[in-house]
């Protein structure tokens, strides 16, 4: 698994036609702010709300918070409008959907380069099509510019003629297969959106199954879902304070010359420890974003 590099519980997806949600974004705690110009925007307001959003980047608004732009798809008309748009902003990455193969991620990998943009604005795929998570392994890795997979639940329900159902049995193993794939090339990797926004009881749940498989935070489509993403995904207080018995008592077994100990009747080895370390290091990030913004 590679190494955090910033939080992202929580990443939501704000529409670049609403000037409003784009205004209110900028105090929200999500971890990142997806700007979207795809779904959320009808074709007529497609190029005034690219406009909009690469203003509200360069104000630098958004603090130190990890902002995307969700472009429009390849073969679309705005599509590389929209990447030579991003590319000139402060913007920390550009998030692409439909990306069904290798090809293609290399692709825009290269395109990004041909417009002199800077490493730093990263690449993200979306994993949204039966074909693409069959390819998910070869499509996270063509390019160091790629820094994530985001798999698009609605569209593989719906392509795969399946339901949402709770517990998401008909896509778990389309969850899981984007988890292996993304860290198969040491990728971040967030989880798809819960569509219901008024139940919380239901995104919660769905939240914690999504940490159990190994993702590194949620999409989301409202601010309500925010704080239940954060704290799902987050280290609670008692993970943290667990992280710190395990580094301790395996630092006293090492000096002792073991290889391996005991904490709460648990087998602790070097493994254990690593992961410790992720989750002290996680929550540091974490209040460091807090303290900033």
């Amino acid at each position: 698994m590679s190494e955090i590099v910033r939080p992202r519980r929580s990443a939501l997806y704000v529409p670049g036609a609403n000037s409003r949600a784009l205004e209110k974004s900028t105090g929200l705690a999500a971890d990142m702010i997806i700007l979207d110009l795809e779904d959320a925007v009808a074709p007529a307001e497609k190029e005034a709300s690219r406009t909009r959003v690469c203003a509200a980047i360069e104000s630098r608004a958004f603090g130190p918070r990890e902002v995307l732009v969700r472009v429009n798809a390849r073969g679309t008309s705005w599509h590389w409008d929209d990447l030579r748009a991003v590319a000139a902003t402060p913007a920390h990455g550009v998030l692409v959907p439909k990306v069904d193969s290798p090809h293609e991620a290399a692709r825009l990998a290269d395109a990004l380069d041909e417009l002199d943009a800077p490493q730093s604005l990263r690449l993200w795929v979306m994993i949204e099509t039966p074909r693409a998570v069959l390819a998910a392994a070869e499509i996270a890795a063509p390019s160091d510019r790629i820094e994530g997979l985001v798999i698009g639940t609605n569209d593989l329900v719906n392509d795969l003629g399946a339901l949402h159902v709770p517990g998401r049995m008909p896509v778990l193993s389309s969850l899981s297969h984007t988890i292996l794939a993304a860290r198969a090339s040491g990728k971040a990797v967030l989880d798809g959106v819960y569509n219901a926004v008024r139940d919380t009881e239901g995104f919660v749940a769905e939240a914690a199954q999504g940490r159990a498989l190994g993702f590194d935070g949620k999409t989301l489509v409202h601010p309500a879902q925010i704080g239940p993403a954060n704290a799902a995904f987050g280290p609670s207080a008692a993970d943290v304070q667990r992280a710190h018995e395990v580094i301790d008592a395996f630092s006293q077994a090492e000096a002792a010359g073991e290889g391996v100990t005991v904490v709460d009747g648990q087998m602790i080895e070097h493994l254990h420890v690593v992961h410790a370390r992720r989750v002290i290091a996680l929550q540091a990030q974490i209040e460091a974003l807090t303290t900033a913004a």
